[in-house]
C-alpha cells in the first residue's frame, strides 16, 4: 500500500506542480459554467439538468486531456523504465496513477458544487436528483479516465493517446444518439453499451446497481488492459 501511495503522491504532484491541472480544470469550469448560466438566465430554468445534459460531451474532451500524459509521457522521457526498477508492482503503478487522475477530476467536480447551491437559493431543487446526478458524473468520469489511461499506456505520444481516448469515449457517447437509426435487432445491445442510458438513469435520480456495474466494468477492464500493456512493454512483448 505504501508503494501505491508513493506513486499516487508522485503523480498528483506532477499534475499540480505544472499548469496541466490548472489549465484543464479552468477550461472545464468555464465551459460548464457557460452552459449552466445560459440555462439559468437565458432559458429561465433554475435547475441543474442543463449542466448534467452537456456534461458527458464535455467529459469526452476533459478525460483524455487529464490522462494523455499518464503513461505516454513516462515512455517518451524514459522514466517508466526507472519507475519499473523500483520495488513497486505494475498494478500499484497503474492504480496509483489512475487515482491521481481521478483526484484531479473529482476536484473539478467539487468546484461545480456552486451550481446546485445557486439553484437551491433561486428555487426548489430536488436534492436527491442532484446527488444522483453527481454520482453519475463521477462514475462516467471514472470510466472515461480508465479508457484514457489505457490509450496512454499503448503509445509514447500524448497526442495519439488523446485522439484514441477521445474517439473511444465519443463512440460510447454517440451510440446512444444513434439508436433511432439502428436496426431493431441491434438496439438492445447498443443500448447496453452506450453511456447515455446508464448516465441518464442516474441523472433522473435512479441509482440502479446495473448502471453502477456498467461503469465499474469499464474501469476494471481498462485498468486490467493497462496492466497487461505495461507488463508487455516491460518484457518487450
Amino acid at each position: 500500500m505504501s508503494a501505491l501511495g508513493a506513486v499516487y503522491r508522485r503523480e498528483l504532484a506532477g499534475y499540480f506542480n505544472q499548469p496541466v491541472a490548472y489549465v484543464v480544470i479552468t477550461a472545464y469550469l468555464l465551459i460548464c459554467g457557460w452552459f449552466f448560466t445560459s440555462n439559468l438566465f437565458l432559458a429561465g430554468q433554475a435547475d441543474v439538468r442543463g449542466f448534467f445534459s452537456v456534461a458527458p460531451m464535455i467529459l469526452v474532451f476533459f478525460a483524455p486531456a487529464i490522462t494523455m500524459r499518464l503513461m505516454a509521457e513516462e515512455w517518451k522521457n524514459g522514466t517508466m523504465e526507472l519507475l519499473l526498477t523500483l520495488p513497486v508492482r505494475d498494478t500499484e503503478v497503474v492504480v496509483g496513477k489512475y487515482l491521481a487522475a481521478f483526484t484531479v477530476f473529482a476536484v473539478a467536480q467539487a468546484l461545480t458544487a456552486g451550481y446546485p447551491v445557486t439553484v437551491a437559493m433561486l428555487g426548489k431543487m430536488d436534492a436527491g436528483q442532484a446527488v444522483a446526478g453527481y454520482i453519475g458524473l463521477l462514475l462516467l468520469g471514472a470510466a472515461f479516465l480508465a479508457v484514457g489511461m489505457l490509450a496512454s499506456a499503448l503509445t509514447a505520444s500524448q497526442v495519439v493517446a488523446f485522439i484514441v481516448s477521445f474517439f473511444v469515449c465519443f463512440g460510447l457517447f454517440l451510440l446512444g444518439k444513434a439508436l433511432p437509426v439502428m436496426p431493431d435487432a441491434l438496439v438492445p445491445v447498443l443500448e447496453a453499451l452506450a453511456v447515455d442510458g446508464h448516465f441518464g438513469n442516474l441523472v433522473k435520480g435512479v441509482v440502479d446497481s446495473r448502471d453502477v456495474l456498467y461503469f465499474a466494468s469499464i474501469v476494471v477492464l481498462c485498468l486490467a488492459g493497462t496492466v497487461h500493456a505495461l507488463q508487455g512493454r516491460r518484457w518487450g512483448r
